[in-house]
């Protein structure tokens, strides 16, 4: 038989062995917060021609390695590679990403930093055309989508009559749209708001009312715990302070 002290023993040291083998420690030890962002999704992460990188959520990143005296290192991967890369290669991942069960099985996701959801985008001249997804889901409407997120898997779940093009470049992708190559688009809310407001001719349909809820957050290792809770805790305490309002208000006024 066990005796008791002997088991708090084990359990201490247990504790001990898993807070040593935190990410949180590792990135403190070597000096930076390895970044994985997809850099083509405005306004949280866009790549520019420089390598380095601009947007809601870079902002957000950098405050965070700010915040454990270390610096952001940004690491450019792509939708499809995202969960890899993240894993092989970061200790956060960034850029608009949504949250979804099947990434929830190879990570842990921090708290949700913003709520929107699923939203058409298309020229404004066909936005009473567009209000549903039965409206969308029609012989002779062509969908366009970026690969790899959860936009395509969207798409590819809810429209079975309409054509579905997948677009390479997510940076130019609503030119196809004002240029009469596809019909509409779903994305998020939020940037459906933002391309409206950068492209003429385009109209968010209802982006108050999006098609599916959505939440948006950042990855983090599976399983650690610890890292998670600081991360968390640096949301939490950002938003109470107003910090997190100032760095929204810059991407999204």
């Amino acid at each position: 038989m066990i005796r008791l002290p002997v088991v708090l023993a084990l359990a201490m040291l247990a504790g001990s062995a898993l807070a040593q083998e935190s990410r949180l420690d590792a990135v403190q030890k070597g000096g930076a917060l390895r970044v994985c962002t997809p850099g083509d999704y405005k306004p949280f992460s866009l790549a520019k021609p420089d390598a380095s990188f601009e947007g809601l959520d870079v902002d957000i990143a950098q405050a965070m390695a700010k915040a454990l005296g270390v610096e952001a290192r940004f690491v450019k991967t792509s939708w499809p590679k995202l969960m890899d890369d993240f894993i092989e290669k970061c200790d956060l991942g960034v850029g608009g990403i949504s949250v979804t069960l099947d990434r929830q099985r190879r990570a842990f996701f921090s708290d949700a930093y913003m709520v929107n959801g699923k939203t058409p985008i298309t020229r404004c001249e066909n936005v009473g055309k567009f209000q549903t997804i039965a409206d969308i889901d029609k012989p002779g409407v062509t969908v366009i989508e970026n690969p790899g997120g959860s936009n395509e898997r969207f798409a590819r779940a809810n429209f079975k009559q309409a054509k579905i093009v997948i677009f390479d470049d997510n940076t130019r992708i609503f030119d196809e749209i004002v240029n009469r190559r596809a019909d509409v688009m779903i994305s998020e809310s939020v940037e459906a708001v933002v391309q409206q407001g950068l492209k003429q001719g385009l109209c968010a349909v209802n982006p108050t009312k999006p098609l599916q809820y959505g939440e948006m957050a950042y990855l983090l290792p599976r399983g650690d715990t610890v890292f998670k809770a600081w991360v968390d805790q640096w949301l939490h305490l950002a938003k109470a302070d107003g910090e997190y309002d100032r760095i929204v208000e810059r991407w999204l006024k």
